[in-house]
């Protein structure tokens, strides 16, 4: 299946979305992937992993990237090598979740998350989030909101990408009522504090979180 959707937010970001409905052979079909791209597909034990990653490359594809214009620092976060014609430094970020890939490109440095809606969220939630989140919501919502949190603690750690950030330690969610589609949240951590503003939304039965630095 081509690209399912792209959604424009805010910051100049533009977030892409691949339904991975090929088997691996479709998908590799006339990619070019560097030498350690191709020992990394070859490692991955998972058939969903494979997809998932070879899904990414697609997106890039059709962003105007290829998998030859990614790189991963020291840490194993994501970055696109600059082009002629950006005048700007564009920052990327990559998130998988079964059967949708996603990539989001933007000026701004960013972090995302998808994840599928599912009831399991509201029995870890304790592990990382303030419960008060919670109180008073359907279970609906509860799974929603639940997987908004998780979503923007995920999406700040892979902004910072920092050894020993912990998630109900470290990243504190305000408050937020869920029909805005958008959140605030903090990251204390070595002594520095620091902002960050988050949209979200619903799709297909999953949830995409967006943060980005302040």
């Amino acid at each position: 299946m081509p690209l399912h959707k792209v959604i424009y937010l805010s910051n100049n970001t533009k977030l892409y979305l691949w339904k991975i409905t090929e088997d691996l052979d479709t998908l590799s079909k006339d990619m070019r992937l560097k030498d350690s791209s191709i020992a990394r597909l070859k490692s991955m034990k998972s058939e969903s992993h494979q997809k998932g990653f070879l899904s990414v490359r697609k997106l890039l594809e059709h962003t105007g990237y290829s998998d030859f214009d990614l790189y991963y620092d020291e840490f194993g976060k994501p970055n696109l090598k600059p082009q002629s014609c950006s005048i700007k430094e564009m920052h990327i970020s990559i998130s998988h979740s079964h059967d949708f890939s996603a990539l989001a490109i933007s000026d701004k440095n960013i972090g995302i998350d998808i994840e599928i809606l599912k009831e399991k969220i509201i029995k870890i939630a304790p592990k990382f989030m303030n419960q008060i989140h919670l109180e008073n919501l359907t279970s609906e919502v509860k799974i929603r909101k639940a997987t908004v949190i998780w979503g923007i603690k995920e999406s700040i750690f892979k902004i910072k990408n920092e050894k020993g950030i912990s998630f109900p330690k470290h990243i504190f969610e305000n408050n937020f009522n869920f029909e805005d589609k958008k959140a605030t949240a903090t990251l204390d951590f070595n002594n520095k504090i620091e902002q960050f503003s988050v949209e979200f939304d619903v799709f297909d039965n999953y949830m995409f979180v967006c943060a980005f630095e302040n």
